[in-house]
């Protein structure tokens, strides 16, 4: 019988942690080990491996591509591990810790007034949540899920479609209290068109005309950085904002904001999914928890699961 005198998970670990505490002398803190000890460890590990990992020529820690490439593949094989000790600790109840990044309209409006529901159900588990329209790197932000809105690009990150949301052109009854609406993409130029200041998919705000759909640049005098701050703008009075429906139905319903170019809304719609690292193997259970509670509360009984 072959005899494996090799802690590959120790490895493993002992290099992830000096990856995020950046560098030797800090990882070292964490691990009680002395700062010899764990770069000793790491050259044991290269040599293993016949690749060099770390770069020690410059005073910060600088990971060459093949130590970036096993940085990530040991994050997630160690999450993994820690998982399957969990699970088999627990009889696969989820439990531990869920990082979640969720875009701010979402989680404003759906995944904060759900999360006491889902805590009531899995109360081993405990949430950590980050809100921003800005899209994370999941490895880097050591999130577990993160809800993004818009097309998916291609990545090695596993996806699971949410639903999808209508958008629509709004503004204040103050707002229009001195102009005319808009009732053509060429008045709706002439508006002050409050946009994000994050990079979007389609820059422009998709208007039919004469059956064919042009973009019109929201040029206005203000950026928001997510999509609840357009919000708050355009209640305030200070112009038009293209919204997702679910953000403003309780607006439009009330008075607070009114449609404007309905009949030239194209009706596009915007997917919205959960995305999360897959490295092939099982999802964790505390992810899998959160993703199936999300498709089922999420869900507003539409036939097409419009948000």
């Amino acid at each position: 019988m072959m005899r494996v005198d090799v802690n590959r998970f120790g490895e493993m670990e002992v290099f992830a942690r000096v990856v995020e505490c950046g560098g030797f002398s800090a990882a070292a803190r964490t691990l009680a080990m002395s700062p010899s000890a764990v770069s000793k460890l790491v050259s044991r590990l290269e040599s293993r491996l016949g690749a060099r990992l770390v770069n020690r020529s410059t005073r910060r820690l600088q990971l060459t591509p093949e130590g970036c490439a096993f940085y990530e593949r040991s994050v997630v094989i160690l999450a993994d591990l820690k998982e399957a000790e969990q699970c088999a600790a627990s009889g696969e109840a989820p439990r531990g810790r869920l990082r979640v990044n969720a875009n701010v309209p979402f989680g404003t409006h759906f995944l904060l007034p759900l999360l006491p529901q889902f805590l009531a159900r899995y109360p081993d588990i405990s949430v950590d949540v980050a809100l921003s329209d800005t899209v994370v790197d999941l490895l880097e932000a050591r999130a577990d899920v993160a809800i993004r809105a818009g097309p998916m690009k291609s990545s090695s990150l596993v996806a699971r479609k949410l639903g999808a949301t209508r958008m629509t052109i709004v503004g204040a009854p103050a707002y229009f209290a001195t102009r005319a609406k808009p009732r053509s993409a060429e008045e709706l130029k002439g508006h002050n068109l409050l946009g994000p200041s994050y990079v979007r998919s389609m820059p422009g705000w998709p208007v039919l005309q004469d059956g064919i759909i042009v973009e019109v640049a929201p040029t206005g005098n203000a950026q928001a950085s997510d999509g609840e701050a357009l919000r708050a703008l355009a209640l305030a009075g200070l112009g038009l904002a293209r919204m997702a429906a679910f953000q403003v139905r309780d607006d439009l319903a009330a008075g607070r904001l009114v449609a404007v170019l309905e009949e030239a809304n194209p009706g596009d719609l915007e997917d919205v999914h959960a995305v999360f690292l897959g490295s092939g193997g099982p999802v964790p259970a505390r992810v899998r928890a959160l993703l199936d509670f999300l498709v089922e509360a999420v869900d507003l009984g539409l036939p097409s699961r419009l948000l």
